[in-house]
């Protein structure tokens, strides 16, 4: 029997050569953690639905900050549950709000890069993105006045970039110029670029307290079955001045993920959302995946897809095994 003289599994025979001729790596650098903090709390909660996820209060933030940096971490991504909550969402941008007392107390007390996610979803007494009319609609110019409102509290806090996140048109361009206008032009904007309407985000709308009263995200937030729309919406948020952009969900959209780098020059983040995260460990509790290769797996599955940045809630223990 004849044999052909390319053999690819020579490459494949040892650790050693796997590793060698690996081309798609993660650096602890890349990754970035979501946190939550609760202006209501004053010790650390776990919430059932997302296993070993802490809920912070506002204090001790230099306990928080060194073993998130001792695991290798560098980033952050900033939630908060407020005191109150109403039909403006006045928490989001209020001088002592939750994430801004949050942001000061990581940033004196840490060398972390900080990022304040923006919307009004935690803040408001309905759960939506923004004011709604009579009709129970997001009003969209009136809610991005309040967004950049709300960048500008973030970024006077001390927050390194803002990610706005509520996917109302023309936000990045309001925020943009919000923050040049206070002063704020070296601040960069992580658009929510491709936010879809998702079922995997339920975890976090436990966590954050932030599910809709009524009705959906449906109206603002993407349908799952368009990819022609996201490369629309990036571009559009490009124009309006973002620095980086993002894919939400990640692992569902990784064709998006593929889209985007082939399109777009700029960095690239991906959310491993709540979802993503609660499946792999409810798996693994029962002892059907082993926990540890697949988060490798699903994580290198999204950086071979092109993202430059990975948002995710297994960022400690992935950066502690690299």
């Amino acid at each position: 029997m004849m044999y052909p003289e390319v053999r690819l599994r020579r490459l494949r025979q040892d650790k050693k050569i796997r590793n060698l001729v690996c081309e798609t790596r993660i650096h602890p650098d890349e990754l970035v953690l979501p946190m939550f903090f609760d202006a209501n709390i004053s010790d650390t909660k776990y919430t059932d639905s997302m296993p070993g996820i802490p809920t912070h209060p506002l204090s001790g933030y230099d306990g928080i900050a060194s073993g998130i940096q001792e695991s290798g971490v560098s980033s952050v991504l900033v939630f908060g549950v407020p005191s109150h909550k109403d039909a403006v969402g006045s928490g989001a941008y209020e001088r002592d709000g939750v994430v801004q007392k949050a942001i000061e107390g990581l940033k004196e007390n840490s060398d972390l890069l900080v990022i304040a996610d923006l919307c009004l979803c935690e803040y408001t007494d309905h759960g939506h993105c923004g004011l709604l009319d009579g009709c129970g609609c997001v009003k969209n110019d009136e809610t991005i006045e309040l967004y950049a409102k709300t960048a500008v509290s973030q970024a006077e806090a001390g927050a390194d970039i803002i990610a706005p996140s509520g996917m109302m048109d023309g936000q990045v361009a309001a925020i943009r110029t919000a923050l040049d206008d206070a002063g704020f032009k070296g601040v960069p904007i992580m658009a929510y670029s491709a936010k879809y309407q998702s079922a995997y985000y339920g975890p976090f709308r436990d966590i954050a307290e932030s599910a809709p009263g009524q009705g959906d995200r449906a109206g603002y937030q993407m349908a799952w079955g368009n990819r022609k729309e996201a490369m629309r919406e990036i571009e559009f948020d490009i124009a309006e001045g973002a620095d980086m952009i993002m894919v939400k969900p990640a692992g569902p959209y990784l064709d998006i993920i593929r889209d985007a780098a082939n399109t777009f020059d700029l960095p690239l983040a991906a959310y491993q959302v709540s979802g993503e995260f609660s499946m792999i460990k409810a798996a693994a509790a029962n002892g059907w995946v082993d926990e540890e290769r697949i988060m490798k797996e699903s994580l290198v599955g999204i950086k071979r897809a092109g993202a430059d940045i990975i948002i995710t809630y297994f960022a400690e223990d992935m950066a502690r095994m690299l």
